[in-house]
């Protein structure tokens, strides 16, 4: 009997497994509650795959052998509670991928840092000669790539939201670069089942695999308590030097995975700021793992371009830089964000809340922010967070007038920062279409 899946979503990841599920014989059904884009809907009347859109057909789910859902759709969807109520087995498009992939697999996750340390890792991978692709929450999805591919190793970025359909799935490498409070509405606003997901990471690994983990991080130290993966570990911090694989000393980076010996001085590498110190530790262990040689790794490390939405420059106007940092989306990102500020900031914040505590942020914004400017649709938390701190505070509702305040706002020196803390959701169609309305907004002035 030919086994019958259905997919729920059909965006990159949905249309992603659907093009492997038919390559490997399945039944396949795709079903998006809202329109697909036309992309996605041509590889699927391509390859002669059925699909619905801007409804559920809950016969037809309901008759799947297995469901496949993208990590967008929460469980507690009215059409997810009606497939748990009938005891249907529900997994990610990653574990999908995972069953058919024969590559070996670096997966990072973490609440910040992740998309740059992914993509740091498959650049020093690439340039050492490996042949590697770049895949998850990142591109193009993992299963589309394992459909379509054939690389000797994939660099997989992975959110919460994919690990926590995956039971079986196993990584070679597993990189945790830090667990802070993000997409708690999604956890019950509970830090412990958050926390638990993230170590779905390494949660299936053998002692002949790696796990690279930010020794730094309290909350992912106190998880190790509880979950202690059986793989070879692999630590690295910027506070401490004993025990660790890789670690900071008199402004020098030390990386030991035992294959490789490196050092290597912070100002000489192309990104800046100690959330890149971890970042690159991370992708230099994974690479040293990988064998690749350190002078290769040392060259790559310099070469290496910032991330677009990270810390990005846009322009400097009347001496006022304008910084996109669209994909801070959640209190510890933009924790970040403000301690690699030297100059005074015009901080443009506001979306779409996640559960967010700004407990963290009050003396770094005391020190560093002389303005800011609330983007949103509802912009009440974070003035009742700020408003004894900072004068003035600018209620917007568009990113013409976020960047217009700004900059009537700044003076010479200043620095306007976007940083959100939150999603972009209530205005924006993703992080990228808010920065990249930034960038616009701001090459009109």
């Amino acid at each position: 009997m030919i086994k019958k899946l259905v997919i729920l979503g059909g965006g990159e990841s949905g249309t992603g497994a659907a093009l492997l599920a038919k390559k490997q014989g399945f039944s396949v059904f795709l079903s998006d509650a809202s329109l697909i884009k036309d992309k996605y809907k041509k590889n699927l009347i391509q390859q002669g795959i059925a699909f619905e859109e801007g409804h559920y057909d809950e016969s037809l789910i309901l008759s799947a052998h297995e469901i496949i859902k993208s990590p967008g759709i929460p469980d507690s969807s009215p059409m997810m509670k009606k497939i748990y109520k009938k005891n249907l087995p529900v997994i990610s498009e990653i574990e999908f991928a995972w069953r058919y992939n024969r590559a070996r697999i670096i997966a990072i996750t973490g609440s910040n840092g992740k998309t740059t340390t992914s993509l740091l890792t498959y650049h020093l991978l690439k340039k050492g000669g490996l042949n590697v692709a770049l895949a998850g929450n990142i591109g193009k999805s993992f299963a589309r790539q394992v459909a379509e591919k054939n690389p000797d190793c994939y660099v997989l970025e992975v959110s919460s939201f994919q690990l926590d359909n995956s039971p079986y799935f196993r990584t070679d490498i597993a990189i945790l670069l830090n667990i802070t409070p993000d997409h708690l509405d999604r956890y019950h606003y509970k830090m412990e089942k958050y926390a638990h997901s993230k170590f779905q990471i390494c949660a299936k690994q053998t002692a002949k695999d790696f796990f690279i983990y930010n020794h730094d991080d309290p909350i992912l130290r106190a998880q190790l308590t509880k979950s202690v993966p059986h793989s070879k570990m692999l630590p690295f911090s910027i506070k401490e030097t004993a025990d660790m694989a890789a670690w900071l000393e008199n402004q020098i980076i030390h990386i030991d995975s035992q294959k490789e010996y490196l050092h290597m001085a912070i100002n000489e590498l192309n990104i800046k700021g100690y959330h890149n110190v971890y970042n690159t530790m991370a992708a230099g262990l994974a690479a040293s793992v990988e064998k690749v040689r350190k002078e290769s790794i040392k060259k790559s490390l310099a070469s290496f371009e910032a991330v677009e939405h990270r810390l990005e420059k846009v322009l400097k106007i009347q001496d006022i830089w304008f910084i996109n940092d669209s994909k801070a989306t959640n209190v510890n990102a933009v924790f970040y964000a403000l301690e690699s500020m030297k100059a005074p900031v015009i901080w443009i914040a506001g979306g779409q809340d996640k559960g967010n505590d700004y407990s963290e942020l009050p003396a770094l914004v005391k020190k560093k922010v002389k303005a800011l400017i609330c983007l949103g649709l509802d912009n009440g938390k974070l003035i009742k967070s700020f408003h004894k701190l900072i004068d003035p505070i600018v209620e917007v509702k568009s990113m013409q007038e976020a960047v217009k305040a700004a900059y009537m706002l700044g003076r010479k020196g200043d620095v306007v920062l976007l940083s959100p803390a939150c999603a972009s959701f209530d205005l924006f169609e993703n992080y990228e279409d808010r920065g990249r309305r930034f960038k616009e907004e701001v090459k009109k002035l």
